[in-house]
């Protein structure tokens, strides 16, 4: 499969690879604490993919994207700047099958090992949300960069994938100049996940993910560090469009002040998709 597509519209970014495959790939009921505070989500624009995969040796994608910068459905914000997003993904042992690296878990147990590594960066000129194309509106603009790198194996019923999210931002604290006391921020910092599962032959699936987040200096009296611990089981009825999904999650919150704060969720879902 060697070929070259052009877009132009309103879609998902070439950004982290959780983010970019579907709600109904996933293996836990939502995605990372990462992914909602560091992924570039969707955004207008032009983007252009290389693809170049072949099960059976070594292959390569190269993904790029110049857009408003300013996220989906914005028409208040418009500026001069600009978001540029640039992307690698590497197949070293040859592609997925059944584009195996657009949904979470070895549906398809694959009967040799696949690996895929993958590196995203974008800049975002004169941002006015908290996290470019998401969050809280900022009281003025501010450029901000994103790194966004992945790792994925299968093989065998086997599933691993780590994460690395990074978004550096100058001063990223930004004040009402009506109200110095109401603040708006760039929710700068980094963080990484790790998510592991087996699927049984009986399509039973046991799966654990580890989640820290850290975030930057100059926002650390404002929001605090985490860590999130999450395990889950899954049961597969047709693939990943009819499925049982039940976790339970640790969430580890650790203030500047020396305070920390833990919650439990515990949930349960049925996906039924087309």
């Amino acid at each position: 499969n060697k070929n070259w597509n052009f877009g132009f519209g309103q879609t998902k970014l070439p950004g982290n690879r959780q983010r970019i495959n579907s709600s109904g790939a996933l293996q836990f009921t939502d995605r990372s604490i990462n992914n909602a505070s560091f992924n570039i989500d969707r955004d207008f624009g032009f983007q252009i993919h290389n693809v170049n995969e072949f099960e059976d040796k070594f292959s390569y994608n190269f993904r790029g994207a110049i857009t408003t910068g300013e996220g989906r459905n914005d028409t208040k914000n418009s500026d001069t700047g600009l978001a540029y997003t640039g992307k690698v993904e590497v197949f070293p042992l040859g592609a997925f099958a059944k584009n195996g690296s657009f949904f979470e878990g070895d549906l398809v147990r694959e009967p040799k090992p696949k690996l895929m590594i993958s590196g995203a960066y974008s800049y975002n000129n004169k941002a006015a949300k908290s996290q470019g194309q998401l969050g809280n509106k900022l009281f003025e603009k501010r450029d901000m960069s994103s790194l966004l790198l992945d790792a994925m194996f299968k093989y065998n019923g086997w599933a691993f994938m780590s994460s690395y999210m990074n978004r550096v931002s100058d001063n990223p604290i930004t004040v009402n100049p009506d109200d110095n006391t109401d603040i708006s921020f760039v929710y700068v910092g980094n963080g990484t996940d790790y998510q592991l599962s087996y699927l049984f032959p009986n399509n039973l699936e046991l799966l654990g993910r580890f989640s820290n987040q850290s975030v930057h200096k100059n926002i650390e009296t404002l929001v605090p560090d985490r860590n999130q611990y999450s395990f889950g089981i899954t049961k597969y009825i047709w693939e990943h469009a009819f499925k049982m999904q039940a976790e339970v999650t640790f969430d580890d919150l650790e203030y500047n002040n020396g305070l920390t704060k833990n919650n439990w969720y515990i949930r349960f879902q049925i996906e039924m998709g087309i």
